[in-house]
């Protein structure tokens, strides 16, 4: 376990017995506990002491968990703190527009404290590993050497030169080809993903998943026009689990498909270099059927 410090949680419910519950169970696990009776309270007390997890209930008078969720996620200094709602709404529409205005876990009702210090402790752990990866890590060449690097285009060409964004395009960057996705990144960049993605768009005008994809086809276009690999391996090369899902994304992102876009420009360099269109002969290339 990383968290060894005292970590302070916030309980935001209006039900008296439930707060309390949940605070006497924190504190007893050595949690710096503080109970909010509603979402007013509980923004204001989350300004405070920024606290290293909120919890919420979702369905509260005057300020529910939604309100509660939006304002905390508007907030830079409150936006990176993750945040477990409680529910005893099982609809999956009010869950999903929970989490996406930036939720970073829920809980139905009722719940048993074993499933609260559960959730909590995943949270918390994983939160610190990725802060402590990143803490210490060290981005070169090296961590991702999928092609030559004279002929691909480089990452500084791809990414906006944006200070504030800089350790997002990084880890985009260092971890393109493993099947990353938008929580991922904000886990690594220590934010939630509605407000990266708010910041990311507000910014650039494009998504995480935008600029995900956008480095994966950069590095895409070389690994077809100068090795003989299939698309299927270069899709698993890329990070992607289904070669179809790289095809569908290729057109997409360039208009053809990616096996005739691979003809296109071999085609150009066979003059320059006749062992391609030897290795054409030699191995018939793979075509997934999307």
């Amino acid at each position: 376990m990383l968290y060894t410090s005292l970590k302070t949680i916030i309980v935001i419910e209006d039900d008296t017995v439930t707060r309390n519950l949940f605070l006497d169970c924190l504190q007893q696990e050595g949690f710096n506990a503080i109970g909010a009776e509603n979402g007013y309270v509980g923004v204001e007390l989350t300004k405070e002491y920024l606290p290293d997890l909120v919890i919420c209930d979702l369905v509260m008078p005057e300020m529910d968990g939604y309100s509660v969720l939006s304002k905390l996620r508007q907030d830079p200094l409150t936006a990176i703190i993750p945040l477990i709602v409680l529910t005893a709404n099982h609809n999956k529409a009010a869950i999903r527009k929970a989490m996406e205005l930036g939720a970073d876990d829920y809980l139905t009702k009722p719940s048993t404290v074993d499933e609260l210090l559960k959730a909590i402790a995943i949270r918390l752990e994983k939160q610190a590993i990725l802060r402590h990866w990143y803490a210490t890590s060290h981005f070169t060449s090296e961590d991702y050497p999928l092609t030559n690097r004279k002929e691909d285009i480089t990452s500084h060409s791809i990414f906006p030169p944006i200070g504030h964004l800089q350790k997002v395009f990084e880890f985009i960057e260092a971890y393109y080809h493993q099947g990353i996705t938008l929580s991922d990144v904000a886990e690594a960049v220590g934010y939630s993903p509605a407000y990266l993605t708010n910041q990311v768009a507000k910014q650039t005008g494009e998504t995480v998943n935008g600029w995900i994809v956008k480095r994966r086809m950069a590095a895409a276009r070389p690994l077809l026009q100068n090795t003989n690999q299939t698309i299927e391996e270069i899709a698993t090369k890329l990070g992607y689990q289904h070669a179809c899902h790289f095809s569908r994304q290729f057109r997409q992102h360039h208009g053809i498909s990616p096996t005739s876009w691979r003809k296109q420009h071999q085609l150009t360099q066979v003059a320059r270099n006749p062992r391609l269109q030897f290795l054409k002969t030699q191995k018939e290339l793979f075509v997934p059927t999307c």
